[in-house]
């Protein structure tokens, strides 16, 4: 232990090694919570009038749908990222400062989601937002091929098990990149484009090389 250490490693069962997994844990959980935040209680002159209350309700109603999209995505990259450091042996200060840059990206979320959810019809709007999804899906692949370069993972992935985790987290990118021109032409249009995502991770889960389960078992 003495010997990785000296190498900037630090094994799965050290205090290190936990405090970052908890660490980010909570910075997940917090930043799912502050989504929340960007739906303000709206104020009506009067407080017993129902038509006036609905109304300024339907008004959050963008507000509401971009709570839940922002809530489901950063909710997938909780379960990825929990699975990914399933399969780590240890950890180096290079990981470590990578996954602080990710955690960086899913703290700002909220930030865009609020944005999305106030200019919904402007299209920068909508850039920022898919810009802040796909850089999270990019670092995803950062993290995992400094794992797999750096033998951080407990048993090295078959390259065709290699490949396909790689191509998961690149179709976020891919698909969030192409709802950016589609958002100068049609904000609603973009924002629909980013359920393809649903059925892209049906077709790519049919492609899931027969070896990844004994992989994720160890």
């Amino acid at each position: 232990m003495a010997a990785k250490r000296r190498n900037g490693d630090f094994p799965r069962d050290s205090v290190e090694f936990g405090r970052v997994l908890a660490f980010s844990d909570g910075l997940f959980a917090i930043a799912m919570t502050l989504l929340v935040v960007g739906i303000v209680v709206p104020t009506v002159s009067d407080s017993d009038s129902v038509g006036e209350l609905a109304d300024a309700l339907g008004e959050l109603q963008s507000n509401v749908i971009s709570f839940f999209i922002s809530f489901a995505v950063i909710g997938r990259y909780w379960v990825a990222h929990h699975a990914f450091f399933a399969l780590l042996k240890a950890m180096d200060r290079g990981l470590i400062g990578l996954n602080l840059l990710y955690l960086a990206f899913i703290a700002f979320l909220p930030f865009p989601t609020a944005l999305l959810g106030t200019y919904f019809e402007n299209p920068l709007a909508v850039t920022i937002y898919a810009v802040s999804v796909a850089i999270v899906s990019g670092l995803e692949v950062v993290l995992f091929r400094h794992a797999h370069d750096r033998g951080l993972m407990r048993r090295r992935p078959p390259d065709d098990v290699y490949r396909w985790a790689t191509a998961t987290s690149l179709a976020p990118v891919a698909l969030f990149a192409l709802s950016i021109p589609i958002a100068f032409v049609n904000t609603t249009a973009a924002a629909c484009s980013w359920l393809l995502a649903i059925p892209v991770f049906r077709i790519l889960e049919r492609w899931k090389p027969a070896r990844t389960e004994d992989f994720l078992r160890g």
